[in-house]
């Protein structure tokens, strides 16, 4: 095809001979096809040899920048088909699924399409430039397009292999030991591992299905498809991951914990990956979640988080005082741990014994004692609360406070001299209180133990790359919670979508906080059992940012959109 491209271009008058020679030398000794290395060498412009595709194939072209797909088409053909054979599905008439590709005559391409949907294949033509961004667009940015691809090409030649074990309804340990170590399946779990690192995920969910099996990352808090690897696959996959993470590959009805730590090479540095593996069993097999642990990712720099200036003063009171109970809240993923290990790191000091409780230890970090739980022999937060009491320390973290018995000796350890830091999961900060009368906690224990509880939000941080003004009347900024003042001068921005946040105008995420000093008027009305409202509308009276009012001045800055505040924070 490229020869011919070529020579209907120089015929065309479009490119010299001596053009079509530079670009087949470019060709030869980096790769790629000819019509890409014509657009990158600035010889011809794409619309150009979309044209003369069109001509010379007899089928209409079409411009995929500007082409919105149905993400339902879209999920008719899995990414690794797209990639393989450079195609896109664009839209669904009837029992006719038009797609787009560079090369209409791949008879193969469309017959395997046609047989995976069951649909008639109607093509048209763009070029392998378009064709490769409409992939990352629609499919997610892959920059492991080409080794997936790669990868996907090994595994359909081990087809008989792997289709002997997959057949079987329960596979022996030695044919589960044998399909996870062939190389295509290595390989395959390396670049799923890889590309999540390279994507800035948090999660990898790997998931099975009756006639689906998905791979997802949540990128920024929001889960994402990635890829479909073949039904086949899965015990294999399922197998390599549990071996990798030193589980036990032949227990399948249990759910199961363990932890993969690999080093690689990237951009020439020398990298460590933690992993944190989770599986559970699902009606269609084992669920597995991996949790990127990235020490690059954590922040123990507390001005860093997002915390308004007067919050991490009252924050950083807290924590400096010698003794007492500083409390962090908020629902999984938002961010809790982070500000616990920068809390630490910020009191780490030569002279100070700190110790750590932690179901499981994230990070490990130097000069601090972190103890690891495990329940199945009787080690839980309460038991080793306990035992570090009689460690002469000065700091306790506990992971988390869950019952009453952890709740009394955290309690009883910040009323004995020791600064106690700590996880609940309550909806914002004065309600941790009731929560804790609520375990059975005494309302003059709480008072007299509680120093500062802050409330915590992760929201996903407008893209910079693609920010830009966003024009919103005035009454929704007033429902929103701005004063009249500043619905009057507010700018709301949000982002359009670009290559740099993957088309989402998200990128990274930022901290909403809300930090309620226990004062003494609070203590009083915590003596005399006063609700959570009573106890929100004192503090809010004494100065406290709430999570929305935190959200509010993260949307003026320009760093968080309105839609997320309003989805993560109330009024």
């Amino acid at each position: 095809m490229s020869s011919r491209l070529g020579e209907i271009l120089v015929k065309d008058s479009l490119i010299s001979s001596d053009q079509l020679k530079q670009a087949l030398e470019h060709q030869k000794k980096n790769g790629g096809r000819l019509g890409t290395v014509l657009v990158k060498l600035g010889i011809v412009s794409d619309e150009d040899i979309t044209a003369v595709l069109s001509r010379q194939y007899g089928v209409p072209s079409i411009n995929l920048k500007f082409y919105e797909v149905d993400p339902s088409v879209i999920k008719l053909v899995p990414q690794e088909t797209a990639i393989r054979y450079q195609i896109v599905p664009l839209s669904r008439v009837g029992s006719t699924l038009t797609i787009a590709m560079t090369d209409p005559t791949n008879v193969f391409a469309m017959d395997d399409i046609k047989f995976m949907t069951g649909f008639n294949v109607e093509p048209v033509v763009a070029s392998e430039t378009a064709i490769s961004e409409a992939i990352s667009k629609f499919y997610g940015a892959n920059e492991n397009a080409e080794e997936l691809d790669k990868v996907m090409k090994d595994l359909a030649g081990d087809e008989a292999d792997l289709e002997l074990a997959a057949d079987e309804a329960e596979m022996d340990l030695a044919s589960l030991e044998k399909a996870a170590e062939e190389a295509p399946i290595i390989k395959l779990v390396n670049l799923i591992l890889t590309d999540a690192v390279k994507r800035g995920a948090s999660d990898i969910h790997v998931e099975p299905y009756e006639k689906e099996y998905r791979v997802r990352f949540r990128i920024d808090g929001v889960l994402q498809n990635v890829m479909a690897p073949p039904m086949k696959l899965k015990d294999a996959i399922t197998s390599r991951i549990k071996i990798m993470s030193k589980l036990d590959i032949s227990e399948k009805r249990l759910p199961q914990d363990g932890r993969i730590m690999i080093k690689y090479v990237r951009d020439g540095k020398r990298k460590e990956l933690d992993f944190r593996v989770s599986t559970v069993p699902t009606l269609w097999g084992e669920k597995i979640v991996l949790r990127l642990l990235d020490k690059e990712n954590l922040r123990l720099d507390m001005t860093k988080l997002g915390f308004e200036p007067e919050s991490l003063k009252k924050f950083e009171k807290a924590i400096l005082k010698p003794y007492g109970m500083v409390l962090v809240t908020g629902p999984t993923g938002s961010g809790k741990t982070n500000t616990l290990y920068s809390s630490v790191a910020r009191l780490n000091q030569p002279d100070t014994n700190i110790m750590t409780a932690e179901d499981p230890v994230e990070f490990q970090l130097p000069g601090i004692n972190q103890v690891q739980m495990k329940e199945q022999i009787g080690l839980n937060f309460a038991s080793a609360l306990r035992a570090f009491l009689r460690q002469d320390p000065n700091i306790i973290l506990v992971g988390e406070i869950r019952d009453f018995e952890t709740a009394e000796i955290a309690v009883k350890a910040a009323l004995t001299g020791h600064l106690v830091l700590s996880t609940l999961h309550t909806n914002d900060a004065p309600s941790t209180i009731s929560r804790l009368m609520n375990m059975g906690i005494e309302p003059f224990l709480v008072a007299t133990s509680v120093n500062l509880i802050c409330a915590q939000r992760l929201v996903r941080r407008v893209c910079v790359g693609c920010k830009e003004q966003l024009p919103m009347p005035q009454e929704a900024l007033l429902d929103a919670g701005f004063t009249p003042e500043e619905a009057r001068t507010a700018q709301v921005f949000h982002g359009t979508g670009c290559a740099v946040c993957n088309n989402s105008g998200y990128k990274g995420r930022v901290g909403l906080y809300e930090v309620m000093e226990i004062t003494d008027e609070l203590k009083e009305l915590v003596l005399v059992g006063a609700s959570a409202m009573e106890l929100k509308k004192k503090a809010i009276e004494q100065g406290m940012i709430t999570l929305r009012r935190s959200g509010l001045t993260k949307v003026k800055t320009g760093q968080a959109s309105m839609e997320e505040v309003l989805r993560e924070t109330v009024l």
